[in-house]
């Protein structure tokens, strides 16, 4: 075991949100109160078959990839999409695969995107639904929703190991149902809502140390059977301070039907 902070959302009668790009300024946020909450977490560098899919909505793989850039243009996007659709169908029995948003992060402070240190899951049921239709369309939207799918984020260190502000996960079976809160995401021109987590010390912290881009984690956001989804966010480590390299890092979401 090692020690990291997290920073968890604090139950409260009154409304939660993150409010961005305040006065019309690109990056200036207010948050939500959130308390830094020191954890105890477990590293699965040499025990990835701990966790599982089906039990824990997680997989650590293996999965080299012809990208190594991912912020020039969007040519490489065709190529990382396909690759993803293929590891999607191999490590998940996905059927189809609709990638439909990435996001490099940078753990520096003029980077446009920091990893987020806040212990959240991306979606609420309604900001699912809302996302589903956005996606497909309210027609084809409704033919999803009587079969088997969900949201399946796909997160890899991008150029070199990851050295600091790891992302760590949740073990599902730690929770309890009143952990979860809605947290509103208010944008100058929409909405939506992420799901943010309460401090319990009954929570099982876990990650995997020192990722390479040839690794990457596939975990569960949303599941319309049941299948478990994952609370996570960065963790500061007590170790971040020896990092040569800030984390770069790019997690994909996609939705997929089963």
């Amino acid at each position: 075991m090692t020690t990291a902070t997290v920073n968890y959302h604090v139950r409260s009668h009154a409304p939660q949100a993150f409010h961005f790009d305040v006065d019309g300024i690109v990056g200036n946020l207010i948050s939500p109160e959130l308390i830094a909450t020191q954890v105890k977490v477990r590293d699965l560098r040499n025990q990835a078959n701990a966790v599982n899919f089906a039990e824990d909505g997680i997989l650590f793989v293996t999965a080299k990839s012809k990208v190594d850039e991912f912020e020039n243009g969007h040519s490489w996007k065709a190529v990382y999409e396909q690759e993803l659709a293929q590891l999607l169908k191999q490590e998940i029995a996905a059927k189809e695969v609709l990638v439909f948003d990435h996001t490099v992060r940078v753990d520096d402070p003029n980077a446009t995107r920091r990893p987020a240190r806040n212990v959240h899951n991306d979606y609420t049921q309604a900001s699912v639904e809302k996302r589903l239709v956005d996606i497909l369309g309210a027609e084809r939207a409704a033919q999803f929703q009587q079969g088997h799918f969900g949201f399946v984020n796909v997160w890899r260190p991008v150029q070199y190991p990851v050295l600091s502000s790891p992302l760590g996960f949740i073990r599902p079976r730690s929770m309890l149902a009143k952990d979860w809160m809605n947290i509103e995401l208010i944008y100058p021109d929409r909405q939506g809502q992420i799901l943010g987590v309460a401090a319990n010390p009954e929570h099982e912290w876990f990650y995997q140390s020192k990722m390479t881009p040839d690794e990457a984690i596939i975990f569960n956001i949303y599941d319309n059977t049941g299948l478990p989804h994952l609370a996570h966010s960065a963790l500061d480590m007590t170790s971040d301070v020896k990092a040569a390299v800030p984390r770069k890092s790019i997690e994909t979401r996609t939705l997929i039907k089963y």
